[in-house]
């Protein structure tokens, strides 16, 4: 790292995260903070680190005519944009405490929230989507305003609406509130994505997201010219440290992508330097891929699959793992005719993307760095604000988790489920005597829940989870996040669950891709779609096709039956976390009928 080139600041400097954002416009006041797309113009705009803490104290000026206090929580609800750090920075600089909110999530989820964190205001895009939750619950007890990003209509006649221009009034330029010093004060609740229940709010500090930040910086250098492309939701524990906090902390600028679906679109005309992004995102990269590549000549397959072993083995030597071979030759030639062409889709210029969340399948690691990506991945959880460990660029292990940061401590507890402490430790679940008791052992360290590894370089190594670990009948156990992984290898899988808890073999539950199916299967089985799914023949090719992707596994990891699905596990069905998480239980509960066919003769455990 050349410090000469770096601009951070400490969080012993600073103390809290309103304080670290007036300190960063204190320094670079004319420097490009955030851009983002202005839908009006058509156009990408900027707005400086000045010019947003102006509008930061115009939103300051409207909270404290709401007569709220310190510590009275405050929601929002918006797609990653300029005001959700406005009115997040605002709202911290008053004393307030943040309860961020997922626009894709359920009505349900969403009151739920606002119930449990007792919010007295609520940012949202529009009315619309306030109607959709006000319909649970007409009163929420603790809610006393709702801001509308969007104009409202006369149909809107809830006495506690306003629209934004309407609440923010014309006012004279203020100074910017500093009302609490502490660093230990409570910042934010940041709601889990409840895989396994309703969510449960977690209890972040000041400290515990800039010391995060601080110990990422660590690991990573960041420069006042890196540009991050921000998509992942800001309610996203890991967006909200690592593409909020972060570039704050170093000066960095940040350009808000319009969305997932346009996120093709913003690579090109953002040019980040850093992603930060969940494997997920990858994943659809490399299908589209592969699914262009089959369409085409062999020899574009043969050449796509050179370069990407050519790359890796080009990287595992300069990582000091690997041999020099005569074939890196070819890489000037092969990063020219295909890698330089996936860098391209990705701006260009990307030096740094962090992938963190969910496991980076072996495939896409194996794919993407060697085309010259430079994917490191990271480990953490929302309770630990949220980086426990993270591969470092020179040192960097793809099927590991890496080392902690700095200051992180971690060990391994009953059953080789990893235990962490340290700055980054939530103070706790929110109104939540019971979660917190089953989290935290008896002497402080919290339990992640991860089954892991920890070799003698610190390295960690996530092997399952410790209650979704799947022990068949004979005692023989099996982790299904590494299985699935694997399956998800083949683009005819767009989502698969295993299954076999106390049964005497594994099982699948598969959502198939409609268009790889009919493209492989047109020859193969006759029937229209979904109801070839049904067959037996479409099984046995399923199954065929799934063990294609687990020969390495042991043998008592074998998929003996398989259900066909053609309705995708969505958010909105409630089958998906926002995070994009499968819920299991709830998964296995619509799918009951299936299940108990898969197992004739034997009880659903």
């Amino acid at each position: 790292m050349n410090h000469d080139l770096v601009d951070y600041i400490s969080p012993e400097a600073v103390f809290t995260l309103d304080g670290l954002f007036h300190e960063r416009v204190k320094r670079s006041p004319n420097g490009i903070a955030y851009r983002y797309f202005d839908e009006q113009i058509s156009e990408w705009c900027e707005l400086t680190w000045l010019a947003t803490m102006q509008e930061v104290i115009k939103w300051q000026q409207a909270l404290m005519r709401e007569n709220l206090v310190i510590g009275d929580r405050v929601a929002i609800m918006l797609k990653n944009c300029p005001a959700w750090v406005i009115f997040d920075q605002a709202a911290l600089g008053c004393g307030l405490v943040t309860v961020p909110l997922y626009v894709s999530d359920r009505p349900e989820n969403v009151a739920h929230v606002l119930q449990d964190s007792g919010a007295k205001l609520l940012l949202v895009n529009s009315a619309d989507e306030w109607h959709s939750i006000r319909m649970l619950d007409a009163h929420f007890s603790s809610l006393q305003r709702v801001i509308t990003n969007k104009a409202l209509l006369e149909s809107d006649n809830d006495p506690r609406i306003r629209s934004v221009d309407e609440w923010l009034q014309p006012s004279s330029f203020g100074e910017f509130q500093h009302r609490v010093s502490d660093a230990h004060a409570l910042a934010t609740i940041v709601y889990t994505s409840g895989t396994t229940g309703k969510p449960k709010g977690v209890m972040l500090t000041h400290g515990n997201l800039m010391q995060n930040a601080w110990g990422s910086l660590g690991v990573f250098a960041v420069y006042p010219h890196d540009i991050f492309l921000s998509f992942l939701p800001l309610s996203h524990a890991l967006e909200r440290m690592a593409g909020y906090c972060l570039p704050i902390m170093s000066g960095a600028s940040v350009a808000f992508a319009r969305s997932v679906q346009q996120l093709q679109e913003d690579l090109a005309s953002v040019r980040p330097t850093i992603i930060v992004t969940v494997p997920r995102i990858f994943e659809r990269i490399q299908l589209a891929m592969r699914s262009k590549l089959e369409k085409g000549p062999a020899y574009a397959r043969r050449l796509f699959d050179l370069a990407v072993a050519v790359g890796y083995s080009r990287f595992e030597y300069e990582q000091g793992r690997g041999r020099w071979h005569w074939r890196h030759l070819f890489w000037p030639v092969l990063r020219k005719l295909v890698a330089s062409k996936l860098q391209a889709r990705l701006g260009g210029r990307l030096r740094l993307a962090v992938a963190g969340g969910a496991a980076l399948s072996a495939d896409s690691a194996l794919t993407f760095i060697g085309l010259g990506v430079p994917i490191v991945q990271g480990y953490g959880l929302t309770e630990t604000s949220p980086v426990i460990s993270v591969n470092h660029a020179e040192n960097n292990v793809p099927n590991s988790v890496g080392q902690t940061l700095q200051g992180v401590e971690v060990r391994l507890g009953e059953s080789s489920g990893l235990e962490v402490r340290g700055p980054n430790v939530m103070q706790g679940y929110w109104n939540n005597k019971e979660a917190n008791e089953a989290i935290f052992t008896a002497d402080g360290w919290l339990k992640t829940g991860d089954v892991a590894k920890i070799d003698a370089t610190g390295r960690i190594t996530i092997t399952g989870r410790i209650k979704e670990i799947i022990v068949l009948s004979n005692g023989e156990k099996v982790p299904p996040a590494d299985v699935e992984a694997a399956i998800l290898r083949d683009p005819l899988f767009e989502q698969v669950m295993l299954v076999g808890e106390g049964k005497p073999y594994l099982a699948l539950l598969a959502v198939v891709n409609q268009a790889q199916w009919l493209m492989v299967n047109v020859h193969n089985l006759s029937g229209a779609w979904p109801d070839v799914l049904d067959d037996r023949q479409s099984c046995v090719f399923a199954l065929s096709r799934v063990a294609a992707q687990m020969k390495f596994f042991p043998g008592y990891v074998k998929i003996r039956k398989i259900v066909l699905l053609y309705e995708a596990w969505t958010v909105e069905n409630g089958l998906l976390t926002p995070t994009l998480k499968i819920k299991r239980h709830l998964i296995l509960q619509q799918h009951q009928a299936q299940y108990e066919q898969l197992y004739e003769g034997f009880k659903l455990t």
